[in-house]
């Protein structure tokens, strides 16, 4: 399995406790250092390497691949997604699949919040955060997410060469089969590499 824009190993980690090949992948050398260190504390087989989305290298290699709350995906700034979504299933073998979410567009708009702004253009949100470290330090970032619609999501798998199995909504942690409503944060795409 391919975890991409895996963080810390959160996803990855869990899969690789079950008994999985995991490789995980994320720009981030902070959180691949933290999940190489967790999976060493735990024996684990995983691996993690530092590497962007949009210049995966895998071609055909993976029985599945995740890309789970905006694992890198939703973060690209809402122009290079297309070709990182073709890197994402060029990944997979013929029959293999995909587990994808992404930000929903209509929640973004139904509940922009003072201060947010949403660029129908791009389909980019964007909102400033407050982070806190483990010393209590507050930093203030901007954060851009590219939100979707389940046509988008399914328009995407499609020119990948994808079969799409089905888009839901959902909660970040919840995950489930629901049809996406306006009240979903989260669309999940579950999609199949043709044989």
């Amino acid at each position: 399995m391919l975890d991409v824009g895996c963080g810390p190993g959160r996803h990855a980690l869990a899969l690789a406790r079950r008994g999985f090949d995991v490789v995980g992948v994320d720009l981030s050398e902070d959180f691949i250092a933290l999940a190489r260190d967790a999976a060493a504390v735990d024996g684990l087989p995983a691996r993690f390497e530092v590497g962007d989305v949009r210049e995966l290298a895998y071609d055909a290699e993976f029985d599945a691949v995740v890309c789970l709350c905006q694992g890198g995906f939703g973060l690209l700034g809402g122009r290079d997604e297309p070709r990182a979504f073709e890197r994402i299933a060029a990944a997979l073998r013929p029959g293999g699949r995909l587990a994808l979410t992404a930000f929903s567009a209509a929640f973004a708009v139904r509940f922009l919040e003072e201060g947010e702004t949403f660029d129908p253009a791009t389909g980019v949100l964007h909102e400033r955060s407050t982070v806190r470290n483990e010393d209590g330090e507050e930093e203030v970032f901007d954060l851009w997410t590219t939100c979707f619609t389940t046509r988008e999501l399914e328009l995407l798998a499609r020119r990948a060469g994808l079969g799409v199995v089905g888009v839901h909504g959902v909660t970040p942690g919840r995950y489930g089969t629901a049809p996406p409503t306006l009240d979903d944060p989260e669309l999940l795409l579950l999609a199949r590499r043709r044989a």
